[in-house]
């Protein structure tokens, strides 16, 4: 019988396992404190359990947590890992160091639904949800784990697809027995499907950032087929209604495209859409993948965007990118190459 894993588990859900086994129920306060303060890879390391206990644990139970299977390290300091997932699928998450930050990007999903035009993973289709073991474990188990400051969910997925593991995920990183981390060190993104952001926004104080992309809803659909659910301008009403002025921030990424969403034109619908909302606007340069028509835009055009929403009092700023040599920068991540390298075809992917 495949053993129970405890990391992903929340303070209750320990409560309810250790009642299982008729051991105490301080006992299930302990074993967190193992888990998310210690890091511990072995139950039998939890020796404030007595002997006795621990063997009921771990009958039962196993830690989780799983090393990277490989990894790849770019020129500017970038390092993509490659993680097993719990159905011994595979995922990608990016670790990014900044000066006195070091930020981790994570995946939420196997592939993704969402099948945006300009989006790697998109391509990959769709495999499945991570659970929060998975979800946590690129954390866990990253060799920079105690560097990191920040957690953003932009890896590869759709959060809000899986957003019951997501929140529960969210809830151990900041909860007093979890990490204990500020909801201020974790942003989400997402493309906007209604029920995941209402949810979201009613139920975490961490960071929401909307996949944006194009301000006008027709054209948005041609590169996001979410677009056709729930429309831009609706996500963009729904957030009117709550208080974005104290702590949580709301951003909007947009990767700008070569001679399809650059101009001032679209400068001038951003502000139309967004205007009197308390935000910010990444933008993001476009990293080519193979077989498509869409452009990066010239370094100059995104200055000029920049600048013109800046004036008409929108915080924008531009994206620096990171770790492209190596397919880890935005759009890129896509474990299809792994994949193809268990099927014998050992030119692509990791070496």
């Amino acid at each position: 019988m495949e053993k129970k894993k405890l990391l992903g588990m929340t303070l209750t859900d320990l409560q309810l396992a250790v009642k299982s086994l008729g051991m105490p129920g301080f006992t299930a306060k302990q074993i967190a404190q193992w888990i998310y303060g210690k890091r511990v890879r072995s139950i039998d390391q939890m020796t404030n359990l007595s002997a006795k206990n621990r063997e009921i644990l771990a009958a039962s139970f196993e830690i989780g947590a799983t090393e990277p299977v490989d990894s790849m390290h770019s020129v500017d300091g970038t390092i993509k890992y490659l993680f097993h997932t719990s159905d011994k699928q595979y995922i990608e998450s990016v670790y990014i160091p900044d000066d006195d930050r070091a930020t981790l990007c994570v995946s939420s999903q196997v592939g993704c639904k969402m099948g945006c035009k300009f989006c790697m993973t998109g391509r990959q289709g769709f495999h499945g949800h991570l659970t929060v073991t998975d979800i946590l474990n690129q954390i866990y188990s990253l060799p920079e784990s105690e560097k990191l400051t920040n957690v953003v969910f932009m890896g590869q997925g759709e959060p809000f697809d899986n957003l019951d593991n997501v929140l529960k995920a969210t809830e151990i990183l900041t909860a007093d027995y979890g990490w204990a981390w500020s909801p201020k060190r974790i942003t989400v993104s997402s493309v906007g499907l209604k029920k995941g952001l209402e949810r979201f926004l009613n139920e975490s104080q961490c960071h929401l950032a909307i996949s944006l992309h194009c301000p006008v809803p027709q054209e948005r659909a041609a590169l996001m087929p979410a677009e056709k659910a729930f429309s831009i301008r609706d996500v963009v009403s729904l957030l009117r209604e709550y208080d974005w002025s104290h702590q949580r921030r709301l951003s909007f990424e947009y990767i700008v495209f070569g001679g399809l969403n650059d101009s001032l034109a679209y400068g001038k619908e951003l502000v139309k859409l967004l205007k009197g909302l308390e935000c910010r606007i990444n933008l993001i340069r476009f990293h080519q993948i193979p077989d498509s028509d869409l452009k990066n835009t010239e370094p100059e055009q995104m200055v000029k965007l920049r600048d013109y929403l800046t004036q008409h009092g929108i915080f924008t700023t531009i994206r620096a990118s990171r770790g492209e040599d190596i397919y880890a920068a935005c759009g890129l991540l896509s474990t299809a190459k792994q994949q193809s390298e268990q099927n014998g075809n050992t030119e692509a992917g990791y070496k």
